[in-house]
């Protein structure tokens, strides 16, 4: 028998076992009233509220729904219901310019825009078919509480669910398609890898619009997994809810858990959570030193993981061996950096070239309406990553060394260097410019930009940042400016951006961090 593995099957295993259960504690600050009282049977019932309204819409099956939203209830809802009824979801980033959210929804025609409130008039130019601001007044006028959704006509596990925007190598983001098959087999390893139970309770310290939450939404609720959520990220406020909720699991990237170490040093009274929370972290391999503080201080288990949002995103999962809990606290620090072992059903291999090639369940349909990008980065059978790495032959153990598709990921943000260099280009008085991405101790990596003036141009440090800030979302702005008199280039023209690098990541293993 052969069965569709959709996201449906999540929340119905949620209602039908956990229907009493706290299946969602809402965000209590934020300018939408919370969602109270939270159980999954009374998450279903919200979930199934929205589907009937998009129904009284007129939206039809594999239309797209584009989220732009803040964490919360609201936005965790509708990573289900969209999907759910066979439409398609596509989470936008909140911290977007406008006419980076314009080109998203235009680009993936979505036919319904839904706003947190915090978003609603800076994005006051961005329309569809339909736009309404999340919160109390749009549910009255949208959702349809006591109506029978229309079901899926025909369930496919091999129908889009999510489209996904990412920076990738170029100046417009491209939506990568996560398919119902991705998220479930996503989904499953996840939960598996992390020993994810009944007990836990999950915090969303992840944005959720970022790759569906890395899948965590999903499998938390398949296993009745009480989750809490979190709207900003703030140190003390983590350690707040990890104490008054008792908190065993949460993700994000390094610059979250920096915040939390920040946080612990003023923290009145025992950590909490001891010997209790784990916390997966990826964005950016951090460093060895801050790994052995989680442990050491915290007293939190440390998983790495590397993926991408092609990849739903889970490719390896690197966690402390029983092999390994004998070395000194150090090197097992050091062993923990590296991205780890391939996550099951998924196949590794580094090419030629030293390029991460993956094959998987979790690997991306294709991205939007750009079959040209799709099969490249399909060719020959393999998703190519773009990254560069090793394999350790000893242990299968994956090691990032450095990222080909010139992207920074910088807070666990990915932003294309190609994009900031194409807005400072904008600017008159700019003749060259390279982008690359230096190493930070609390984001990881941040943007620098090397720029050559228009000869008789007099910008400052401060002018070319200001200039990128009022173009781009702020995330994307450089933290630092240097001019130079001439940019090198190769005989044919290109710029070795691994050449300009190498001063910066000098005496690093690596060129990421």
């Amino acid at each position: 028998m052969r069965t569709p593995m959709t996201v449906s099957d999540f929340l119905d295993r949620a209602e039908l076992g956990f229907s009493s259960s706290t299946g969602v504690v809402d965000e209590p600050d934020q300018p939408a009233p919370a969602v109270p009282g939270l159980t999954y049977g009374r998450f279903a019932e919200r979930v199934r509220a929205w589907q009937a309204g998009f129904d009284a819409l007129g939206v039809g099956e594999g239309e797209r729904i584009a989220v732009v939203s803040h964490n919360s209830a609201r936005m965790l809802e509708l990573l289900f219901a969209v999907p759910m009824s066979g439409r398609i979801c596509v989470p936008v980033n909140f911290r977007l310019k406008p006419e980076e959210v314009e080109y998203v929804v235009r680009q993936s025609g979505a036919s319904v825009l839904l706003l947190d409130p915090e978003v609603d008039e800076a994005l006051s130019g961005v329309t569809a078919r339909h736009r309404f601001v999340l919160g109390e007044q749009t549910e009255s006028a949208l959702m349809r509480f006591g109506v029978a959704p229309r079901p899926w006509s025909n369930p496919d596990e091999d129908a889009t669910a999510t489209i996904n925007y990412t920076s990738g190598t170029t100046a417009r983001p491209k939506g990568v398609q996560l398919t119902h098959r991705n998220i479930w087999v996503n989904g499953l390893t996840f939960g598996l890898h992390t020993r994810a139970w009944e007990r836990d309770v999950y915090m969303h310290t992840l944005p959720m619009f970022h790759c569906n939450g890395w899948g965590m939404p999903y499998v938390m609720a398949g296993l009745g997994v009480k989750q809490v959520v979190l709207r900003k990220v703030d140190g003390p406020e983590i350690l707040r809810r990890v104490e008054e909720h008792g908190v065993t699991l949460m993700c994000g990237a390094p610059a979250v858990w920096n915040a939390v170490l920040d946080a612990a040093a003023s923290w009145r009274g025992e950590i909490p959570g001891r010997d209790r929370v784990r916390v997966v972290c990826a964005g950016a391999p951090p460093p060895s030193r801050m790994i052995q503080r989680m442990e050491e201080e915290l007293g939190w288990e440390f998983l790495q993981i590397y993926g991408l949002t092609e990849t739903s995103p889970l490719l390896t999962m690197n966690r402390t061996r029983p092999a390994d809990e004998a070395l000194p606290a150090g090197e097992r620090a050091h062993r923990l950096s590296r991205a780890g072992v391939p996550a099951l059903g998924v196949k590794l291999k580094v090419s030629d070239s030293g390029e991460v090639l993956a094959r998987s369940n979790v690997v991306l349909d294709g991205y939007w309406e750009k079959p040209e990008e799709s099969a490249a980065a399909l060719r020959d059978g393999w998703f190519h990553t773009g990254d560069g790495g090793t394999i350790d032959e000893s242990d299968g153990c994956l090691t990032i060394s450095d990222r080909k598709k010139d992207v920074i990921i910088t807070g666990g943000e990915n932003v294309s260097s190609i994009e900031v260099e194409d807005t400072i280009f904008s600017h008159p008085d700019v003749a060259e410019v390279a982008v690359i991405g230096v190493p930070h101790e609390k984001w990881g990596e941040t943007i620098k930009a090397l720029v050559v003036l228009v000869e008789g141009a007099s910008l400052t440090e401060a002018d070319v940042i200001a200039y990128c800030k009022e173009r781009a979302a702020r995330y994307k702005a450089p933290t630092s400016v240097e001019f130079r008199e001439a940019i090198p280039r190769t005989a044919t023209g290109k710029i070795q951006k691994f050449k300009l690098r190498e001063p910066y990541w000098s005496g690093l293993e690596r060129e990421i961090n």
